[in-house]
């Protein structure tokens, strides 16, 4: 098995450049997507109605004897003894021990929070046609356990297929700031296509072999609001957390046009049907139309491709 390039490891050269101004340009947005493979926008989400889901999240946490209370629940402190008593085990996959997390896939506002109207309106534009908003909603819950490792160098294709043109919007609900971990993107990474993969022990356990690729990384400091989003072939990664017991909360949410294929799995709530259905995740919601909406549209389903998540490391 070869080495992971030492390119995966070079420092950010560039920043994040604002693309809100190029919203009212839609050719001008394109180019920039089809060049870098993502996009990030300054304060385009609605900051009332992530503050709310961080405090849901939270106060989850808090049940669970997870937060340090001497802190308020909105500060999102860990309490280090209590995070570390449990194994590591309980926070690979999902972050938290699996019953919390189902809890936290329950929370009705965090769901609302992928049918933003401005989150729409800018994939429309991005796609030049309507969007479809994958239901399989993934919330990333970073604890300060001693163990834990950033997330490496990946694709989201490996892990939700269907078509390439899906796209990931990420969003931290609170600031977070490079030192927190934010995401980082090697722009223009997602011409090169699928990669090979090598075992990571961090979140999605695999990452991508880049094979000393001529390209750079952007990252920059996230504020409330702000949202980066990327093609499903674009390689990214997460900073390490390096602001102590600090929990960082994020959103994981998929688009696409409404008319191309979509893998079966993207249409479960995350953790698969058999472990949590849709009707354990609506039970007590009041929104109806966010419930089962994909249901109504003619959507073309594609079958889950072993070979496309396991295919076989490549030799730099």
């Amino acid at each position: 098995m070869s080495a992971i390039p030492d390119n995966d490891k070079k420092a950010a050269t560039r920043t994040f450049k604002d693309a809100v101004p190029l919203l009212a340009q839609p050719e001008v947005l394109r180019e920039r997507a089809e060049k870098d493979g993502y996009l990030f926008f300054k304060g385009l989400l609605d900051k009332d109605e992530l503050r709310q889901v961080r405090y849901r999240m939270l106060d989850v946490m808090r049940q669970w004897g997870l937060l340090d209370s001497r802190h308020a629940i909105e500060e999102g402190i860990g309490d280090y003894e209590a995070v570390n008593k449990l194994p590591l085990e309980s926070f690979r996959g999902y972050g938290v021990p699996w019953e919390l997390y189902k809890q936290v896939q329950r929370i009705e506002a965090f769901h609302q929070l992928a049918h933003q109207p401005a989150l729409l309106q800018a994939f429309r534009i991005l796609f030049g046609s309507e969007v479809l908003p994958h239901p399989r909603n993934i919330a990333r819950i970073v604890m300060p356990h001693r163990e834990l490792k950033a997330t490496p160098s990946h694709q989201d294709f490996i892990h939700i297929q269907g078509t390439p043109a899906t796209w990931t919007a990420w969003f931290p609900l609170g600031d977070c700031p490079r030192e927190l971990g934010g995401l980082a993107m090697l722009e223009g990474s997602y011409k090169s296509g699928v990669l090979g993969v090598t075992n990571h022990g961090g979140a999605g356990g695999l990452e991508s072999v880049l094979c000393n690729m001529d390209l750079e990384w952007a990252e920059g400091d996230y504020e409330l609001g702000d949202v980066v989003i990327f093609h499903s072939h674009t390689v990214h990664k997460a900073l390490p957390n390096r602001q102590g017991n600090q929990i960082r909360l994020s959103c994981d949410f998929r688009y696409q046009p409404v008319h191309l294929p979509i893998d079966r799995g993207s249409l479960q709530a995350h953790g698969g049907e058999a472990a949590l259905p849709w009707e354990e995740v609506y039970e007590g919601w009041v929104n109806e139309k966010l419930q089962y909406y994909w249901t109504e549209l003619p959507l073309v389903l594609s079958d889950w491709d072993e070979n496309v998540r396991w295919q076989k490391e490549k030799i730099c």
